[in-house]
């Protein structure tokens, strides 16, 4: 028997339940692909069906990472207040605090 988890992990499992697709459910799912692949035991074709499958899982990924950096604000201590800070990125994607 195929559980809930399992069941959402599958290609068919998770693509029909597109509308409730999150971060974390696609994550899983790429982690899972990612396994699958590096095990070298899938012909060609189903290989290059799970690759084209991860990559859309990483720009959904992408997608929402972006729209949560969007959301994001830094509170800094200034002058015994909090106040807000923008949200900077240096070129590798990586976050830096305001001075």
């Amino acid at each position: 028997m195929v559980s809930r988890q399992e069941q959402r992990l599958t290609p068919q499992g998770f693509l029909s339940g597109m509308a409730k697709k999150s971060f974390e459910n696609a994550l899983a799912r790429l982690e899972q692909i990612t396994a699958e692949l590096e095990d070298g035991q899938q012909g060609l074709e189903t290989s290059l069906k799970k690759f084209n499958e991860g990559i859309e899982l990483v720009r959904f990924c992408n997608q929402k990472l972006s729209e949560a950096r969007q959301q994001v604000d830094l509170l800094l201590k200034e002058d015994g207040t909090l106040q807000n800070a923008a949200f900077a990125e240096d070129e590798d994607g990586d976050q830096e605090l305001p001075a």
